[in-house]
């Protein structure tokens, strides 16, 4: 279905990107991708993917909105502490893209419906803050031959990559067992490093859906912005 006059006109600045014409935008039309998680990373991700005129969104989250998360998770405000942050994210694209299909799934990501879930969906974007729940990603998106983008942000700095993707390295590939010993659930984190975590993640899955840029596969970028600096690591 060809796009309508006011997608061709809501899309203009996209058609301006050399490479990007509405074979790109039906693409991403035609797009379902699943965020795991709407916190610190899934904010960005899904008012992005959504504004940048995604099909279809799927949500795996089962928290609420507490005062703390406030700073970071910048779907929410003051007035939503205590209430459902799936259900608040879902109202939100909505508002930002009221033709995006977006799918609830209140609960956790976990074992059991983890590859039913994903099963329906291009993509698996790990928005949380714990090795079980990103290993599981890379796991079930193996198991699918679905590309996992990974996002991680500590403090001031934050890293993101692309696994499972056309042959390119796993997650549990990259990890450590160190590293999973020395997580910290509470960790300290300035909002805009989650926030540009997040921009970089729905970055890549645009691209991946519109087949437009280098996909971040087989390479990890760094950045720490206490010092301004951005560094691409092939792994």
């Amino acid at each position: 279905m060809d796009l309508s006059e006011q997608e061709l006109e809501k899309y203009d600045r996209h058609f301006l990107i050399d490479g990007f014409s509405e074979v790109q935008q039906k693409k991403l039309r035609k797009a379902k991708m699943l965020v795991i998680g709407a916190g610190g990373l899934g904010s960005p991700v899904l008012l992005y993917l959504a504004a940048a005129g995604a099909g279809t969104i799927g949500i795996v989250e089962n928290d609420q909105v507490a005062l703390s998360n406030l700073p970071r998770q910048i779907l929410f405000s003051h007035r939503d502490v205590g209430l459902s942050k799936a259900d608040l994210a879902g109202s939100v694209i909505l508002e930002k893209n009221p033709d995006c299909h977006v799918l609830l799934y209140r609960q956790r990501w976990n074992e059991y419906d983890a590859e039913k879930i994903a099963s329906d969906f291009d993509m698996i974007i790990d928005c949380t803050d714990n090795f079980q729940s990103r290993l599981l990603s890379d796991k079930t998106s193996r198991k699918l031959d679905i590309p996992f983008i990974y996002g991680a942000v500590y403090q001031m700095e934050g890293q993101v990559s692309v696994f499972n993707y056309r042959n390119s390295r796993s997650y549990a590939d990259f990890l450590s067992r160190q590293e999973m010993s020395s997580e910290d659930s509470r960790q300290g984190i300035l909002g805009p490093a989650a926030g540009v975590v997040g921009n970089l993640q729905a970055a890549e899955a645009i691209k991946i859906i519109t087949g437009i840029g280098e996909v971040l596969a087989g390479k990890m970028l760094f950045f720490s912005l206490r010092y301004n600096r951005f560094q691409l690591l092939n792994l």
